[in-house]
């Protein structure tokens, strides 16, 4: 065979070895990049304080509902799922605006509900985790109890839901654990299952 022909073959071969690979590493979406950033997005059956200053009566604690919004006098149903504490806290100083002269607005997370994720298949402990901070894939594994005698630790997937579609992101367990795997190591979001076959 000429050098031309193996030349084609070699930059073929590298060529679909480079798409597989790329395909199996697991992506940050911007959700993951939010929270790197160290902003919590509130999520559905948080909890929240809202205290406008001098003003008990506008002043709640309230849970945010599946639907992701609140009640709050005179502004009703407010969306606050998905929105971080101080995209909030603006939105609400803006409507309040309209009744109450200047207004102090604050809002804390005084229970976070929201971070559930599950893990199933060939674990110790399979079940739903209410989780209160950043977790990583690792993390949740040890949570579960690690692996049960039968589980394919290099086959893994994450089920992350993306609106009505669900995508799947590929762990290996063994390679995150092996030296230079540790940026595999992803954090997860609110609803992901782990699937441990």
């Amino acid at each position: 065979m000429s050098p031309r022909p193996v030349a084609v073959v070699v930059m073929v071969a590298l060529g679909l070895w480079t798409s597989i690979a790329s395909a199996q590493t697991p992506t940050k979406p911007q959700a993951d990049k939010a929270m790197e950033d160290g902003d919590y997005r509130i999520g559905p059956e948080d909890v929240l304080q809202i205290i406008v200053w001098k003003n008990d009566t506008l002043s709640r604690t309230v849970s945010v509902r599946p639907d992701g919004k609140i009640s709050l006098p005179l502004l009703d149903d407010v969306q606050a799922a998905g929105q971080t504490t101080r995209d909030l806290r603006e939105f609400l100083m803006k409507k309040l605006g309209d009744y109450v002269a200047a207004p102090e607005v604050s809002v804390i997370v005084t229970d976070v509900r929201s971070m559930k994720v599950s893990v199933i298949g060939e674990v110790p402990k399979p079940g739903r985790y209410e989780l209160k901070s950043r977790t990583t894939v690792l993390d949740i594994l040890a949570l579960a109890g690690g692996f049960s005698q039968f589980a394919s630790r290099s086959r893994i997937v994450i089920l992350r839901p993306e609106g009505e579609k669900m995508q799947r992101i590929l762990f290996n367990y063994n390679r995150v654990i092996s030296a230079g795997g540790e940026a595999e190591n992803i954090y997860l979001q609110p609803g992901d299952i782990v699937v441990v076959p």
